[in-house]
């Protein structure tokens, strides 16, 4: 074509305009990437935490941890400071809290007697008075008039501070503490800091901070680097979207990759499928994995985990004549004190009874080196048994647990779940309709329906029950008028609603990890209960405690339902896999991830998260979104 043909076809457009005849867009050209083998020094892993920040090279033996914290300085002098609380929450100042922890201690007192110990004896309770009798009369031995222990240097007033010098702020300066995750979720709250936009920012700034001067990345490389990101088990979508849209656009990594937690904790195991209990600092999640595919309908998450656990170790010392009289839950470095003293103290070993001495080092800014003794007995014992029989949390008139929220709609992905909806045939359509006469199959559905509305929160609602009625429905095993299988298929019926009545009432009555690890196999195959109870794989640092292997196992063991018992011919619980710290697993699960070659296929590069946006995530992700 001659330069006049191509003037003469640019007129021609020219005129299609200005008549209103637009010209069609010509879609980007976004370039198919090759499955080159990507160097793994070139790949960032990044496990965020309600506690700790794991973060590190996909070729690294172990990550970095970081406190998952950061000091911002106030904007405006005389600002009021503000810090997120490490070990309070809602539901422990009601009028009922103290008497639900008593009750839940006298539970696990009669739990401890009831077990016998290795030579047959029962064990004996052993009464908090007898310890705080011993405890009263202790008083510090100064070791040295200075620990050498400095609050954070902030005179060069410093926009923000992460970690370790977070923690250590002076509580005078003017900083306010933010922890962006709380029980595995955003922050989010009505207090400062709290909004959506503010604890986005925090995570940018801390993982940027991490990416910078941990791994000595400069933040302008990044575009050469990729992420494997790792998200929980039941994750908000909207969330999820945020995080890649953080990783991409603001950090600059050029491509991403997500995945949850308990999948890459079997990765990183060198297992194939098994029962995920992962008990951390905020929460306790149950997953099932099989093959390498997370089951949506045994997504279970507790709302509490270590740090109740040691908030609970707290009040038992309190009770017991605790000498380190000044310490407080609403202090910072008091609380990293007491998650030390649960760490190195408590245990879940029915053969360590009495009493026994112990000491230890309060070591804080601008005050002497202290040696403290300490006596104590059960109470090493009944606060990890307090995952086990949560009343003794004293927490009260909060929601403990949780499944995988309702997808609400994305304006950026036009094949959401109201999509589907409305797509399905008119059979499927009138089940969600509220216009439907409540007469014959529909009547049956909306019985069902009003069932889970009327137990389970909207939040909390688990489609994968309601599309297994539709699934039953379109197959005929609802009730039809006139039909002579109406008793076969109302027996259908009825054996499908006792399964999910009994799935809720474990939910609502009973949060103990024994009552979850049966719960998530209630639907499952026989194969799959073999599998889940065969490798029950026991991973975080929540449950830290020497003789957790064996305690858990023997739980499982004793309440076992009667109908699994001919089914399951061992239960294995495996605490450390490859000798490796549990706290580290999912980490290197995602590091095993980033060298997989079918990881190739599940890269979210950015110039396509700019183009598609969230519906990248529909189309790479490994798991269903």
């Amino acid at each position: 074509m001659t330069q006049t043909d191509r003037d003469a076809e640019n007129g021609k457009d020219r005129e299609k305009e200005a008549r209103g005849v637009k010209r069609p867009i010509a879609p980007a050209v976004v370039p198919e990437h090759l499955h080159e083998q990507i160097q793994g020094n070139f790949i960032v892993v990044i496990h965020p935490g309600s506690e700790t920040l794991r973060i590190g090279r996909a070729p690294d033996t172990q990550p970095m941890s970081v406190p998952h914290v950061i000091a911002r300085r106030h904007k405006q002098a005389g600002q009021s400071p503000y810090e997120d609380q490490c070990l309070l929450r809602e539901g422990l100042n009601s009028a009922d809290s103290n008497e639900q922890r008593q009750n839940g201690l006298k539970m696990i007192d009669q739990a401890i007697w009831s077990k016998k110990m290795s030579n047959g004896v029962r064990r004996v309770p052993v009464s908090a008075q007898q310890a705080k009798l011993y405890n009263k009369q202790i008083r510090p031995a100064v070791l040295d008039s200075n620990c050498k222990v400095k609050w954070t240097h902030t005179s060069h007033q410093p926009e923000y501070l992460v970690g370790e010098d977070a923690l250590n702020v002076n509580p005078t300066d003017s900083y306010s503490i933010h922890w962006p995750i709380r029980r595995g979720q955003l922050n989010i709250h009505s207090g400062p800091g709290g909004s959506l936009t503010a604890v986005l920012a925090d995570l940018q700034t801390i993982w940027s901070h991490a990416v910078h001067k941990l791994l000595e990345i400069p933040l302008k490389d990044l575009k050469y680097y990729r992420c494997i990101f790792l998200i929980p088990d039941i994750y908000i979508r909207q969330h999820v979207k945020e995080f890649v849209n953080m990783l991409l656009l603001k950090i600059g990594f050029s491509a991403v990759v997500v995945h949850q937690e308990s999948v890459c904790v079997t990765l990183g195991s060198g297992l194939s499928s098994a029962c995920v209990v992962d008990v951390g600092d905020q929460k306790t999640s149950v997953c099932c994995v099989e093959d390498g595919v997370s089951h949506r309908s045994s997504r279970l998450c507790i709302a509490y985990g270590g740090s109740d656990v040691t908030r609970c170790f707290f009040w038992l010392m309190q009770r017991a004549g605790f000498p380190y009289r000044e310490c407080r839950l609403t202090n910072r470095l008091d609380y990293v004190l007491l998650q030390q003293l649960k760490e190195s103290f408590c245990h879940l070993e029915q053969d360590i009874s009495g009493l026994q001495d112990h000491e230890f080092r309060t070591r804080f800014p601008d005050s002497p080196l202290l040696l403290y003794q300490l006596r104590l007995g059960d109470e090493k014992l009944q606060a990890p048994m307090a995952l086990f029989y949560p009343a003794a949390l004293g927490i009260v008139g909060q929601k403990m647990t949780s499944l995988q929220h309702r997808l609400l709609g994305d304006a950026e992905d036009p094949h959401d779940e109201h999509y589907l909806l409305s797509t399905q045939s008119k059979q499927d359509q009138f089940l969600y309709s509220a216009t439907v006469p409540p007469t014959g199959q529909a009547c049956v559905i909306q019985r069902f329906h009003s069932f889970f509305q009327n137990h389970v929160n909207s939040d909390r609602f688990d489609n994968t029950v309601v599309c297994t009625l539709h699934r039953a429905v379109r197959e005929g095993e609802c009730l039809s008028g006139g039909d002579p299988e109406d008793s076969s298929r109302s027996t259908a019926l009825s054996k499908l609603s006792k399964q999910t009545n009994l799935r809720t009432k474990l939910l609502l009555k009973d949060h103990s990890i024994k009552r979850f690890v049966s719960c998530v196999c209630l639907t499952a195959s026989d194969e799959t209960k073999r599998k889940m109870y065969g490798c029950i794989l026991l991973v975080g640092g929540g449950l830290l405690f020497h003789g957790a292997q064996e305690f858990l196992q023997h739980r499982i063991l004793n309440k076992m339902p009667p109908s699994f018992r001919c089914l399951v011919e061992s239960v294995e619980v495996i605490t450390r896999p490859k000798d490796m710290d549990p706290r580290l697993i999912a980490w290197k699960g995602g590091a095993v991830l980033a060298c997989l070659d079918t990881t190739q296929e599940l890269w979210i590069h950015q110039r396509e998260w700019q183009r598609f946006g969230v519906r990248m995530l529909r189309e790479r992700a490994a798991f269903v979104w």
